[in-house]
């Protein structure tokens, strides 16, 4: 074989081992580049998960995992709600992606997809503070084939539409249970308010709104409205915002809210006004103090034993909601405080009095006139229903006519009784 052939042999080897890699750079570069929605979060475990923050700029929401359960740093480490991390962290790992939009880190900034200008961001570390991942929000596409929503990793340049972009609460306060307490209308045996005005309390009444007022002043009436809110204003109790009594200071709390339920459990809510807020604390504790116990050798019935448990279960409630709420200082909203401070006097209107109507004066008797009776003629009987000297009115005069003026009234002289008479 002579040097030539020897050359176009080794040209044909080199030209087949650089189309092997050719091809092999693009077999990659497909498998790199999904043609259909793909996750942009992969392969984490969220029992990996230490901390999770939310937002942008030096200030962001801050949530921690504390002996084995999250808390809001930002809240004085107040416990957060399980449902809401669970859907944040859902929430993360469900962002669905299309090809890559742009990888150049140049056009980031007019996508709103940097850390600054980011629509929201969301990180998540591990114990050692490094980051596992995180997530950049951008603009929101308005021109194009579809809808869609920049975003990307943290950790990476690359920009990828999303047809459902996700929405992360950019409050602290949002990632904790904000209920403090719910109880049931039917539940309730009484309400009692103190206030500086005074002491006053309230039961059901009959019907399902109704209420009463216990010793009512014999002059007034209940605003039924009204006393059916402050009987309810455990119904679906919310704060506002949560601080340590550190805190907040100063505050006077000289408003209590008792409500003692039909299995004696009691609320006892103490409040406190500063400004335009209302402050409340709060805990509970369940009034029959009798021990259950479980005879070995008697065998209780199916309602005794229905009542043992209902009564532990209600001591448990009670026990779990002083440790939950005693240590915190609560701010609730205006609508709803003024129920639980509610005084009596705003509770109360007069009563209508009744309008004293007039005796109506009795109507005049009709005029009678008396029956007139006209005599019989000389011919005919006389009628035997009237007695026979009857009286007959008698004939009215014919009337006078009036003397013309300035003429003399003509005078007729009476006769002379000692004149002749004349014979005819």
């Amino acid at each position: 074989m002579n040097n030539r052939r020897l050359g176009i042999l080794a040209v044909v080897a080199a030209g087949m081992v650089l189309l092997a890699v050719v091809q092999a750079r693009l077999s990659v570069s497909k498998r790199s580049q999904p043609s259909g929605p793909a996750y942009l979060i992969q392969g984490l475990d969220p029992a990996d998960i230490d901390s999770i923050t939310i937002g942008k700029g030096k200030d962001p929401i801050k949530i921690c995992r504390q002996e084995g359960r999250f808390v809001v740093a930002n809240k004085s480490n107040y416990p957060a709600d399980t449902k809401q991390i669970n859907d944040l962290i859902t929430k993360a790992l469900d962002i669905k992606t299309s090809d890559v939009y742009t990888s150049d880190p140049k056009n980031h900034e007019e996508l709103q997809i940097t850390e600054d200008k980011a629509r929201n961001v969301i990180r998540l570390f591990k114990a050692d503070g490094t980051m596992l991942t995180g997530v950049v929000v951008g603009l929101s596409r308005e021109t194009g084939p579809g809808p869609g929503t920049y975003v990307r990793l943290a950790s990476s340049d690359d920009v990828y539409l999303t047809e459902e972009p996700p929405y992360f609460r950019d409050r602290a306060v949002d990632y904790v249970n904000q209920e403090i307490a719910s109880v049931k209308r039917e539940d309730v045996n009484a309400v009692t308010v103190t206030t500086p005005e005074g002491t006053y309390t309230l039961r059901p009444g009959t019907g399902a709104d109704g209420v009463l007022l216990v010793n009512m002043p014999a002059d007034k009436k209940l605003k039924d409205s009204d006393a059916k809110s402050v009987l309810t204003a455990l119904t679906g109790l919310r704060f506002e915002d949560v601080n340590t009594p550190a805190q907040v200071s100063g505050l006077n709390f000289d408003h209590e809210y008792l409500c003692w339920l039909n299995d004696s459990t009691e609320y006892r809510l103490k409040l406190a006004q500063k400004g335009e807020k209302t402050y409340l604390q709060c805990d509970a504790d369940y009034l029959d103090k009798t021990p259950v116990t479980m005879k070995p050798n008697q065998k209780d019935s199916p309602e005794e034993l229905k009542k043992k448990e209902a009564k532990l279960l209600g001591q448990e409630n009670a026990l779990k909601f002083t440790m939950r709420h005693k240590s915190w200082i609560y701010e609730v909203a205006d609508w709803k405080a003024k129920f639980l401070t509610k005084k009596q006097s705003e509770l109360l209107e007069d009563q209508e009095k009744p309008v004293e109507k007039k005796a109506a004066a009795p109507a005049p008797a009709a005029a009678v006139a008396p029956a007139v009776t006209p005599a019989p003629g000389p011919n005919q009987p006389q009628d035997a229903s009237q007695p026979v000297n009857a009286i007959q009115p008698a004939p009215a005069s014919p009337p006078q006519a009036a003397p013309e003026p300035n003429q003399p009234v003509k005078v007729e002289k009476p006769a002379d009784v000692n004149a002749p008479k004349v014979k005819q």
